[in-house]
């Protein structure tokens, strides 16, 4: 048998890590039922990797939102993450590990990564809420190691589309 050499596509991380990475976060917007788009950002607030949004199912549950850009949700989930460890520094409540901001047209959860960065998740008002976060939490388990200095530079060179 002979081995074949695949060139990645333009733009496509080089790493074997970058592509665990982008294959971990299409496993987990494919495989969680309400999911409808994810971002993993830097801890300096930089989208590192994104998944496409899934608009039928937005559309489907009428739902708006930042669907139509990766950024507007890194921005959310980075924002979000500021003002929650703020808010805990201000408790004396250690790290905050999880936040879920529920809305009438969907949910918002954000958790910490190992490294600093955070892993966000908009879904569906109807989403299983104990199974988005259970799934993300698979998630950053699996990824938090993943995450180096080397690959958040890659990522941040390649580009955010995971799917």
């Amino acid at each position: 048998m002979t081995s074949q050499t695949r060139t990645p596509p333009p733009g496509a991380p080089s790493s074997q890590g970058g592509n665990d990475l982008r294959w971990l976060l299409s496993r987990l917007v494919g495989e969680v039922p309400g999911m409808l788009s994810v971002a993993v950002v830097s801890a300096d607030g930089l989208l590192l990797l994104s998944s496409e949004p899934d608009r039928a199912a937005a559309r489907r549950h009428a739902v708006k939102g930042p669907m139509g850009a990766a950024a507007d949700l890194a921005t959310v989930v980075s924002g979000l993450g500021s003002l929650t460890s703020g808010a805990a520094t201000l408790m004396d409540g250690g790290r905050v590990r999880q936040t879920l901001v529920a809305m009438e047209t969907g949910n918002l959860l954000v958790m910490s990564i190992s490294d600093g960065s955070l892993l966000g998740a908009y879904t569906t008002p109807d989403a299983d809420i104990s199974a988005v976060a259970y799934h993300m939490a698979l998630f950053v388990g699996r990824a938090g190691h993943l995450l180096t200095p080397e690959l958040r530079a890659e990522l941040r060179r390649t580009g955010p589309r995971s799917r």
